[in-house]
């Protein structure tokens, strides 16, 4: 690790805080809000790489953890975690790795639909499977309910992945690499 790593770390951190400036739309089913932070992760991963992406949102959940209110609506604290969001915020970090991971074993073939798979896979198949169960159990709900009150966040994840590898591509065409993430 070197300073310019520990800055980009950094810099993705605060740009997951930055995303929950965007109010939070609370899905009264399952008691999660749909927020722009879990975009964080995906982006995080699809620039950063792998290590970086993943340690970036590390840093964020310590932020949560030490109780600093970077969460969208102004939350913080390690009680966060014990919530039906807790699990989804936890998966962040993985899913940034996953899509980290698969970018940097791809990059001199990526396509669109390879981008839209890659984050799929880890910023909407992977944190659900980490987030449902955990809605499951602290909201008192059946997984098929938990599952099917999920399915309220899927038109935003979709707009989210769309973003992502544009924002991804432009900063890519700005910033080539060299066989390597940002």
């Amino acid at each position: 690790m070197n300073s310019k790593d520990l800055f980009y770390m950094a810099l993705f951190s605060l740009l997951t805080i930055i995303l929950g400036l965007f109010p939070p739309i609370m899905v009264p089913s399952i008691g999660v809000p749909v927020t722009a932070q879990s975009m964080g992760c995906m982006l995080a991963g699809s620039i950063l790489g792998a290590k970086r992406g993943l340690i970036s949102l590390l840093i964020f959940i310590l932020l949560i953890i030490i109780g600093l209110p970077v969460l969208a609506g102004g939350k913080g604290g390690l009680d966060v975690f014990f919530t039906p969001s807790g699990g989804f915020i936890l998966a962040w970090p993985l899913a940034a790795g996953l899509i980290g991971y698969l970018y940097e074993k791809n990059l001199s073939s990526l396509s669109f639909i390879k981008e839209a798979f890659f984050i799929l896979l880890g910023g909407i198949i992977l944190v659900y499977t980490i987030g449902i169960p955990w809605v499951a159990f602290f909201a008192e709900l059946s997984l098929y309910k938990a599952a099917l009150g999920t399915m309220n966040f899927l038109p935003g994840a979709i707009i989210k992945v769309i973003l992502t590898i544009f924002i991804t591509r432009i900063i890519r065409r700005y910033y080539p690499n060299k066989g390597d993430t940002l």
